[in-house]
């Protein structure tokens, strides 16, 4: 039995997920194998091991690499991927009109998130999938997104943009579960795209990575 944890903890040692190396005083760049039939990775950083976890970025299933850059001297990093898990709803196509203006508007905020789904399907079966994935424009940097929510153990949902003439989807908010409605205000490249959402699952983390910038 011990050779064999020997055995296991020597192949974790060597064959990392995820791994880190310091490619400037301040920068930071992840290497990490994607999860075999994810729907991406999220990619996560704390000061401490035991810290708090922030989101770097959602990655696409494909990517397997970030760059950290410009980060505080003399600091530590520790970081962290995961899987994330869930079938992604219809898409729909958004044109918004030119221009930049963004228009007070009285009464509550559209823009804010709606709770009151409850699904009955897990986020493991296809049937979890959200829909009737409506767009409404609201104004010329404003799209309210509505959706019917069947998931019924998700970890929260996914609005995911792909920006026309962009190869890969993208995601543009992360909202709690249940939701079944949220007012994005969209970046300049998003104004014609096509957005979807996604109820989703996170898998297991990496394992972490550390790094402690230098002088500059």
């Amino acid at each position: 039995m011990e050779l064999l944890f020997l055995a296991a903890c020597g192949r974790e040692q060597q064959d990392p997920v995820l791994t880190s190396e310091l490619t400037s005083p301040v920068d930071v760049t992840l290497h990490w194998r994607p999860e075999p039939g994810a729907a991406g990775q999220v990619v996560e950083y704390a000061n401490a091991a035991d810290g708090e976890y922030a989101v770097l970025e959602f990655s696409p299933p494909a990517k397997n690499s970030y760059r950290h850059p410009d980060l505080i001297p003399e600091t530590p990093f520790y970081y962290r991927v995961r899987p994330y898990t869930g079938t992604a709803s219809a898409t729909v196509d958004v044109a918004l009109p030119p221009g930049d203006d963004v228009p007070e508007v009285e009464g509550p905020d559209w823009t804010a998130p709606r709770g009151g789904g409850g699904g009955t399907h897990p986020v493991a079966s296809p049937e979890a999938a959200a829909r009737e994935l409506e767009a409404e424009v609201k104004h010329a940097n404003g799209v309210l997104f509505t959706w019917q929510d069947r998931a019924s153990d998700e970890d929260g949902y996914l609005i995911e943009v792909r920006p026309a003439g962009a190869a890969d989807y993208r995601v543009a908010v992360q909202l709690d579960p249940d939701t079944t409605s949220y007012g994005v205000i969209t970046l300049p490249d998003e104004k014609a795209a096509t957005y979807r959402v996604r109820a989703f699952r996170f898998g297991a983390p990496s394992n972490l990575t550390h790094q402690r910038t230098g002088k500059v």
